[in-house]
């Protein structure tokens, strides 16, 4: 098993507090409301929302993936720090075994927050990382921010959500 790690830092006009609201505590919610085109739904297999939630999250048809399960590791709404782990995805076509999510809400200057994500790969067996891998992944993490980014929308539009 190989081990890899991408880190990346983006920005939102959200403030910290309302940002890890609705990115971690809402986010089985917002996802399938923001974004029907990718998410169809999210549903809790186990747990309350807290650490070991496992959540399922069902693709929309014609996405390119059937679904996704995650467990939540962390979710610390005093230091604004959530960690999941997905352990189960159609995209990890025996080449990953494990992705877990280390996410971190932060006060920006203007008001709004610092999102830092680092993301750590565990491929399965021998696999080893390839362009093609690389390629996918980038692909993968782009539909990400794009349901995160409709997330941020809806959020600046409905204050109260």
């Amino acid at each position: 098993m190989g081990v890899f790690t991408k880190e990346a830092e983006v920005s939102t006009p959200l403030p910290p507090a309302k940002a890890f609201k609705a990115f971690a505590v809402d986010i089985e919610n917002l996802m399938p409301k923001v974004a029907p085109q990718t998410v169809k739904s999210v549903e809790v297999l186990e747990g309350n929302g807290g650490p070991g939630t496992i959540r399922k999250v069902t693709f929309a048809e014609g996405h390119g993936l059937g679904h996704a399960k995650h467990k939540v590791d962390v979710l610390d709404k005093d230091n604004l720090v959530y960690a999941y782990t997905v352990m189960e995805s159609d995209f990890f076509n025996k080449k990953i075994e494990k992705i877990s999510y280390d996410i971190k809400f932060a006060a920006a200057a203007d008001g709004g927050s610092t999102v830092k994500v680092a993301a750590t790969f565990y491929t399965a067996g021998d696999t080893e990382v390839t362009p093609d891998l690389m390629a996918q992944i980038k692909e993968a993490s782009e539909k990400r921010a794009l349901v995160m980014k409709a997330i941020e929308s809806y959020v600046l539009a409905n204050p109260d959500a």
